[in-house]
């Protein structure tokens, strides 16, 4: 008999649960689990222990375990395989919704941001993108379609305007820095914005640059940024694959 190539790894540790929080104890304990993943702590294929070891590890009850492990199931980190138990499938990126750039969130959370530069030059804008700039309708902006990977993987597919004569790029500066980096390094600070978000399913080409599926789906993002002083410094429309990202709004009682 030949054993299992691949057991399960049992790096959890227990976890510090707050029994007097309003905050579900399920919910504690999926947080906890996922920013393990998210981490690679626990790594893609690893199988998660069966639900009584775990809920042992974890210092908490079976129903417990068993519901925060549904929660990740839901949210695509983990699938159940006949035969073969719980699995990680691959950690998404979780990105609040606040005045950042996708660069900076994937730098900050380790995971190896990396673009590709698809497109780069001056167009007359269009009527939306003027109007979100606040300039006349076929006025020149610097035009910008990118490709942002998560370490090898595309993530998003990124396409930005900004005011002609704003600041200098090169698609080297845009395959090594954030956009907001650079608006920030030549005296340009994002200060405030207006974001919508919304879902799509993918073109067929964006699906092939996406690396998903024709008819995916995928989260959209309009975004207009202005400075301390009202200028508007740029335009974003992005799209994400919604099988490896989601937005995090973190909501208060007033």
């Amino acid at each position: 008999m030949t054993s299992d190539p691949s057991p399960p790894r049992s790096p959890v540790r227990p976890v510090e649960v707050d029994r007097t929080s309003p905050v579900p104890l399920y919910f504690q304990v999926a947080t906890r689990l996922q920013e393990l993943i998210e981490k690679g702590e626990i790594g893609v294929g690893d199988r998660i222990e069966n639900e009584v070891d775990l809920a042992e590890r974890l210092g908490v009850s079976r129903p417990t375990t068993r519901r925060a492990i549904q929660y990740l199931v839901e949210r695509g980190m983990l699938i159940r395989k006949r035969g073969v138990g719980t699995q990680v499938v691959h950690p998404k990126v979780r990105r609040p919704v606040e005045l950042s750039s996708l660069y900076d969130d994937l730098l900050n959370a380790d995971r190896a941001p990396r673009t590709e530069v698809l497109d780069l030059r001056l167009i007359p804008a269009p009527e939306d993108i003027a109007e979100a700039l606040e300039i006349p309708a076929g006025t020149e902006v610097t035009w910008i379609e990118r490709l942002r990977y998560a370490g090898d993987e595309p993530l998003a597919l990124m396409h930005n305007a900004i005011p002609a004569g704003l600041l200098p790029l090169t698609e080297h500066d845009l395959a090594e820095r954030g956009l907001y980096e650079l608006l920030r390094k030549a005296g340009y600070v994002p200060r405030i914005a207006t974001q919508v978000i919304g879902a799509r399913s993918a073109t067929a080409a964006e699906a092939r640059i996406l690396g998903e599926k024709r008819g995916a789906s995928l989260l959209t993002m309009i975004r207009t940024a202005w400075d301390a002083s009202g200028r508007a410094l740029e335009y974003g429309s992005h799209l994400y694959r919604a099988s490896r990202y989601s937005f995090e709004v973190n909501l208060s009682a007033g």
